[in-house]
């Protein structure tokens, strides 16, 4: 980490010190509770004959037994009885710990559902504006349909609308652009068969983020953050 003759006006860290002591916690939403479902845990053994948990990664907020939840879209409420940790069970849970909660309630849950707090939920939305960078040489047009797989919930989507182009070099806004082309970064507006729970991704980059797969050949082509959704 020595620091470079050719820059003596320079009087700040190096390079590697400023990567090697950067703060990126604070990129974590430690406020608002945001569980995925990724797994749905039934051993249906002799040893754990009513065990019933949610597996999956904390993508926001912290979990802690007796805490009131919801899950969503279904709408169900419930407590937490327990978070376990492998083979442990933990006090609480937050980002990016991957847990299995249980609940104090037999409720429906499933893979794609959402556990959050009762009264900070995200609302299932199906119009969602997003910048979008696209990946392959076939051109994003209007009207395209695609798979969206966000966070563990994948559905089907349907471009609306094209905004504009992204200029990154200048950051000039083509708002006459009829279709994003490879590696061009543009905003859209897309419409899913499907709710998302969703939220901005300033707000949380979990749920806030996406990736779009071709339907035929179930390669990525692009990827996405989430502006605002209604």
């Amino acid at each position: 980490m020595t620091r470079s003759e050719n820059t003596p006006w320079y009087s700040g860290p190096t390079l590697m010190h400023h990567l090697e002591h950067v703060h990126v916690a604070s990129d974590r939403d430690l406020v608002d509770v945001r569980f995925p479902v990724q797994f749905v845990v039934r051993p249906k053994s002799d040893e754990f004959h009513d065990y019933r948990g949610y597996a999956g990664r904390v993508a926001g907020g912290v979990l802690k037994p007796g805490d009131e939840v919801v899950v969503l879209p279904s709408g169900m409420t419930s407590k937490i009885r327990g978070i376990d940790l492998f083979d442990e069970e933990v006090a609480e849970a937050f980002p990016p710990m991957s847990v299995t909660v249980r609940l104090e309630d037999d409720v429906d849950v499933s893979r794609g559902d959402m556990i959050a707090r009762v009264n900070n939920a995200p609302k299932p939305s199906r119009d969602i504006d997003a910048m979008v960078c696209w990946m392959t040489t076939e051109p994003l047009k209007p009207r395209q349909k695609l798979q969206i797989k966000h966070t563990t919930r994948t559905a089907r989507a349907m471009v609306k609308d094209i905004q504009y182009r992204l200029d990154v070099n200048s950051l000039h806004r083509d708002r006459d652009t009829k279709e994003l082309g490879l590696n061009e970064i543009g905003r859209i507006q897309l419409r899913t068969t499907v709710p998302l729970l969703c939220d901005p991704y300033s707000k949380n980059r979990t749920t806030g983020s996406f990736i779009l797969i071709d339907e035929a050949t179930g390669v990525t082509v692009g990827a996405g953050m989430i502006n605002s959704a209604s």
